[in-house]
């Protein structure tokens, strides 16, 4: 009996385990895919921003398209976005609207807040420093790209966004 007990309890704390660590990842994206979200940039402008004047397009990303991005990245993909609380996520531009990004399909993925959380805040530093002419588009876009691909070494990142503004 006590051989059973312990085989049961072995089952169970396994099956826990792999429960948690299902529940942490393969639930949601922690990147942009590459190929569903490459990226876009904005064509049809709305207004031009910035010493370099680059394109800006105005925030216009419909209900359905948003559900649409959702279930793009569950079926194509088999993540369970549509299964987790919608306001811990939002639909992201890759690149952001302040840095020229697009409202396009191939500019937007379903972010979790654990994810924005860390990324977010390197936004409008990167913008910031487009505004004063600091930083060219096409750098900006390669920082926002790398912390992105690399949620994990947003901090860093931000540390020396942060110091070069100081400057």
């Amino acid at each position: 009996m006590r051989t059973l007990s312990i085989l049961v309890l072995s089952i169970i704390s396994s099956f826990n385990i792999a429960q948690a660590s299902f529940s942490k990842t393969g639930w949601f994206p922690e990147t942009p895919h590459e190929k569903l979200t490459p990226g876009d940039v904005c064509d049809d402008a709305d207004a031009f921003r910035y010493p370099e004047r680059i394109r800006y397009c105005n925030r216009e990303v419909s209900k359905e398209h948003k559900a649409a991005i959702f279930i793009t990245y569950d079926m194509e993909l088999g993540f369970h976005t549509r299964e987790m609380n919608r306001t811990e996520f939002k639909i992201d531009h890759y690149i952001p609207l302040c840095m020229g990004g697009s409202n396009e399909t191939e500019n937007l993925w379903p972010q979790h807040k654990t994810i924005y959380q860390q990324t977010d805040p390197i936004e409008p530093l990167l913008c910031e420093l487009m505004s004063s002419g600091q930083m060219l588009q096409a750098k900006a876009i390669s920082i926002i790209r790398q912390v992105k691909r690399n949620p994990e070494r947003a901090r860093a990142i931000l540390r020396d966004l942060e110091g070069q503004l100081r400057r």
